[in-house]
């Protein structure tokens, strides 16, 4: 198989997984990076000595009670380098999962053409269990406050910026107990190319949404089902003024979904080389063919209705809000909590 059909096919199976599962973070245009500094972020949180904060304790429990954890040392992970505005937490331990289960972690960045620096704004683990016939998907907010092994305690969208996909692995097995296998890195600017190229989509728009867009006055769509260009689909997924994280989470699934449904439509898979020709510039991973071959199998069950595709989210009942020295406002996660769910989302035995 060709070079060039054999990347389009990573870049649509794992499209028709993760679309099917409703996700946000796929089908947006990245580029491969080095270390590079992120994009500032708003209430920033500022390190100085001595300004370490109390937090409740649930929230930095040594050793949460949850079954399936292997236990792991501070000393296991690079050594901080900087200062932290609060107590740095202990690693959790890493989960023990079913043979033969992968784990991609599915980051979509902020950068710009021509900007060197971004924040990973949307940050999700698909993990693929051929055995079990599931595919489940955990979503992390942005503005979770983690320590990042070998930097300091900071929002996790900074990470992989900071220090690339070495530096988010090392962040998620440390606080959730799981390192990603790959990952597979998205921008935006592009995204409202892709959406042109399929001649639009037809959203099913969950609750009425109104807010800033680039120009004068607002922009406003209403439930049900709503045709959206590129622009319109990127304001719609990008939308954060009159709404949470939260809820961004859920129109950027309403979005992907419906650009499944118009590769469906389009048979994305019997025009594989077609549509890379198209997408060349907009698909990169460090997937190869071969790391997805058992995973065909995986892929045919699902698009024939078979399976399970399972959801999961660090949603508001398993974050506390913090305010940093800085006036930063961050979330922290209530560590017993997210491991039952990550126990879930695992699959752990």
């Amino acid at each position: 198989m060709a070079m060039k059909a054999r990347r389009s096919l990573i870049a649509l199976i794992l499209g028709a997984l993760l679309l099917t599962g409703c996700n946000p973070g796929a089908g947006m245009a990245f580029a491969k990076f080095g270390q590079v500094t992120p994009t500032p972020t708003p209430f920033l949180p500022a390190f100085a000595p001595g300004q370490a904060q109390d937090v409740p304790a649930a929230l930095i429990e040594d050793q949460p009670q949850v079954t399936g954890l292997m236990p792991a040392r501070f000393e296991d992970f690079p050594a901080p380098t900087a200062l932290s505005d609060i107590a740095v937490p202990n690693p959790v331990g890493r989960f023990v999962q079913p043979d033969g289960q992968r784990n991609i972690l599915l980051l979509g960045s902020d950068q710009r053409p021509d900007d060197g620096g971004f924040r990973t704004d949307v940050i999700l683990l698909l993990t693929l269990n051929p055995e079990g016939k599931k595919v489940s998907l955990t979503s992390f907010p942005r503005d979770l406050y983690v320590y990042v092994p070998g930097w300091h305690v900071d929002r996790i969208n900074g990470a992989f910026a900071h220090g690339g996909f070495e530096m988010m692995a090392d962040t998620m097995e440390y606080n959730f107990g799981v390192r990603p296998d790959y990952y597979v890195l998205v921008n935006f600017w592009s995204f409202e190319t892709i959406v042109e190229a399929l001649g639009g989509l037809t959203v099913q728009v969950a609750q009425p949404h109104s807010d800033e867009r680039d120009g004068p006055g607002d922009f406003s769509v209403s439930a049900g089902s709503v045709t959206m260009d590129g622009a319109t689909a990127l304001w719609y997924v990008r939308s954060r003024g009159n709404s949470s994280d939260f809820d961004r989470t859920r129109r950027t699934q309403e979005v992907l979904v419906a650009m499944f449904q118009r590769l469906l439509s389009l048979d994305a898979l019997g025009r594989a080389a077609e549509l890379y020709a198209q997408y060349q510039q907009t698909v990169s991973t460090d997937l190869e063919f071969e790391d997805l071959l058992p995973l065909f199998p995986l892929a045919s069950e699902l698009g024939a209705g078979e399976g399970e595709i399972a959801r999961y989210a660090i949603g508001a009942d398993l974050v506390t809000p913090f305010t940093t020295s800085a006036g930063g406002a961050v979330l922290l996660p209530e560590i017993r909590g997210v491991l039952k769910l990550m126990h879930q989302a695992l699959n752990v035995p």
